[in-house]
């Protein structure tokens, strides 16, 4: 009785691990997904990679692959409507003591010409810029075409005057309100560099010149005194403004500057205007 006992377990415990053991059904397996690639682990503790549509003929598996689609640029391409938000400014290097300075200034002084800090303001509207690839989408031609608006706010009380010419003066009065606005309407062309040419989002720099024409210039004042005052004059201003002009590209943020190549004034003051800020842009 104990040998059929013995015999009927060691029977039982045969076919288990033959059953066990019995490969001829098809196996379960595990999907994992990594990026663009599919792993199938079979519970036997091997692993399978497949990196495109694929059959597996002898396990009978079809394995689906989902690639991640890259970003194409076309070799042409436009943003239409981009604004600059940032800062105007000047470099000052007047020589106040010259006889063209205190003819236009009488009196003048690089202080009295300071600009208040935080309030001379540049916007900038480009009605559309244009890049074409040159090389692999590393690098581009940039240009187009927009309208640049500054901003001087002046710390006190000077004021331009026409008559008998143009000139500026140290006035006795208060303004709550002194600016001087000089409006161009830009082309800038720049070379561009882009460093992650198969991202969306540009990562780069971009480096050229402007050539501005002055279409308006005023300034505009305020005080109990006279109330709002416009004053609309060319006002010496030189008609051309050319700037060196470059774009910082950081994905999301773009960051822009401009240094202008020649004068605001076209004589009397020496004083070169910069621009600085941030590009709103979709590339």
């Amino acid at each position: 009785m104990k040998q059929l006992l013995f015999f009927s377990v060691g029977l039982f415990i045969c076919f288990s691990g033959m059953a066990q053991a019995d490969t001829s059904k098809p196996q379960s397996a595990d999907t994992i997904k990594i990026g663009s690639m599919i792993i199938i682990k079979k519970h036997d503790g091997n692993e399978k990679t497949k990196d495109k549509e694929d059959k597996d003929e002898d396990e009978g598996v079809n394995v689906e692959i989902r690639k991640r689609k890259e970003y194409k640029k076309s070799n042409i391409s436009t943003n239409w409507l981009i604004v600059d938000l940032g800062f105007s400014n000047v470099n000052d290097q007047t020589n106040y003591s010259s006889t063209a300075a205190q003819t236009f200034f009488p009196g003048g002084t690089k202080d009295l010409m300071g600009l208040r800090n935080g309030k001379s303001i540049n916007v900038n509207v480009w009605f559309f810029m244009q890049r074409i690839n040159l090389i692999q989408h590393a690098v581009n031609l940039k240009y187009g075409l927009g309208i640049e608006l500054n901003n001087y706010h002046y710390e006190n009380s000077i004021r331009y005057h026409t008559d008998p010419q143009v000139g500026i003066t140290l006035d006795n009065v208060k303004y709550s309100k002194n600016k001087l606005a000089a409006d161009y309407i830009t082309m800038p062309v720049m070379l561009n560099f882009n460093l992650a040419p198969k991202r969306k989002k540009s990562y780069g720099f971009s480096a050229g010149v402007s050539a501005g024409y002055l279409y308006s210039a005023r300034q505009k004042l305020k005080s109990d005194t006279y109330g709002k005052e416009k004053i609309k004059n060319d006002f010496n201003l030189e008609p051309w403004k050319l700037a060196a002009v470059g774009e910082l590209n950081l994905g999301v943020i773009n960051l822009y500057g401009s240094y202008a190549l020649n004068n605001l004034h076209k004589n009397g003051l020496e004083q070169t205007p910069y621009n600085f800020g941030i590009r709103l842009s979709s590339w």
